[in-house]
């Protein structure tokens, strides 16, 4: 690779051991991806703490925080003592509500572990966002910045409706990012890589959060890790949101490893169908209408089986203030079923607005459980005894099954909230 005299500064170690191994990784990163240079990033969404037993037992045996930020970091060997940050940096979800040890099954010395792995992450300068959805929440890239970012509902989101720059990082390339303010130039930080590849004709009207989910989780389907491009205007009812076009993501990266999507006339790289392809023809025109509405609903549904629903989880990507105003609309007045429990995910700066503004409120009176920092597939916590989970998310429907073996029911928001006061699913397609 060819680097700059400041990253071969970096690189030799002239700049602390730290940022040194940091920029090793990084190099050996890059030449395996075949990037020629580095890119500057100023943004990077990472994860730096630490919630399992086997970090805490890591932890105490090497050396504290700077021993875990090493080996899981920056797959160092040798424990270095890390300095504060360079680029603004934000951390994303854990592995728990430390605020719900018990319904999340985490013990007390987890949770002091937790809390010092957030004091050094403070510490270090990164912003405890502990969301996977850091812009909802104040990380908003512009158009045409260079990020590093982790997780693959808040990279597409990245990449497509912001029109900012990012791969699907992981933990190490984004620790390392945090320390030198680089990242491999290659991938969706081209701008030719960032062209269509197939075109996607609506032939139905999508309107509401889960129909934007299903054609997420059909598209993903269809194109795998392609650039799916929407010529949708004579098909929408209305122009889709933060909310639609976040679970529309999150169901294209579930169902396929879509990184970046095209809405002609609606997100900034596909002012027109021309903008969105540049000089590529489409290799497939896939069409998308009832029947496949249909086999897409039926294959999210494909292992309920029992109608008696434990639990409804809401919250992946994690909800937005406006889905906790619709939350607390739909269920005020109305009780959780004993036989059921509802728990609501949220990031914590979000959860702090609902408390506010009164939904928190709502939401507990009638027998649900807000939480943050988390959800049940980061988690595996459940409910005890947790057989049927109903979600109004096409990721979590595609994900909890396999991970925890449960029967899930996807559907909207108001089915799921029907089904929490019942413990009883009734959804199904209009």
């Amino acid at each position: 690779m060819k680097l700059s005299d400041i990253e071969q500064s970096m690189l030799q170690g002239d700049q602390g051991a730290a940022i040194g191994r940091a920029m090793d990784l990084l190099v050996r990163y890059g030449e395996a991806l075949g990037a020629e240079c580095l890119v500057e990033t100023r943004n990077v969404c990472g994860t730096v703490g630490a919630t399992t037993p086997f970090m805490r037992d890591f932890a105490q045996a090497r050396g504290g925080m700077d021993a875990v930020f090493s080996e899981f970091n920056l797959d160092s060997d040798q424990v270095v003592n890390i300095p504060p940050v360079r680029a603004f940096s934000s951390h994303l979800q854990l592995g728990f509500d430390p605020e719900q040890p018990v319904r999340m099954g985490v013990n007390e010395e987890t949770i002091r572990f937790y809390k010092t792995g957030e004091r050094f992450t403070a510490g270090l300068g990164v912003q405890l966002l502990n969301t996977c959805t850091p812009y909802q929440v104040g990380n908003v890239p512009t158009r045409g910045e260079h990020c590093a970012w982790m997780e693959s509902s808040a990279v597409i989101y990245c990449n497509s409706v912001l029109g900012a720059r990012t791969n699907t990082e992981g933990r190490e390339s984004t620790g390392a990012a945090m320390l030198t303010e680089r990242i491999p130039y290659w991938g969706y930080h081209l701008p030719a890589n960032r062209l269509g590849t197939h075109l996607v004709e609506l032939d139905i009207a999508i309107e509401g959060t889960s129909e934007w989910g299903l054609l997420g989780y059909f598209i993903g389907d269809q194109v795998k890790d392609q650039i799916p491009v929407l010529s949708p205007q004579q098909s929408l009812a209305r122009v889709p949101g933060l909310t639609q076009l976040k679970h529309f993501g999150a169901s294209a990266s579930s169902s396929g490893g879509v990184e970046m999507y095209h809405i002609v006339g609606i997100t900034p790289e596909a002012q027109s169908l021309e903008m969105a392809f540049g000089q590529r023809r489409p290799t497939e025109v896939i069409h998308y209408g009832a029947r496949e509405r249909r086999a897409t609903y039926e294959r999210l549904n494909a292992n309920g089986n029992s109608r008696d629903v434990d639990y409804v989880m809401l919250g992946c990507p994690h909800y937005n203030i406006e889905q906790l105003w619709e939350l607390a609309r739909m269920i005020e007045g109305r009780k959780v079923h004993t036989n059921c429990e509802l728990w609501v995910f949220t990031p914590r700066a979000i959860k702090t607005l609902a408390d506010q503004n009164g939904y928190t409120r709502i939401i507990e009176a009638a027998g649900g459980i807000m939480m943050s920092d988390s959800c049940s597939a980061m988690s595996r916590a459940v409910p005890e005894g947790t057989q049927v989970v109903a979600l109004d998310s096409a990721k979590q429907a595609h994900y909890l099954p396999a991970i925890l073996g449960v029967q899930a029911w996807f559907g909207t928001t108001q089915d799921c909230v029907n089904a929490a006061c019942t413990g009883r699913w009734e959804g199904g397609l209009a």
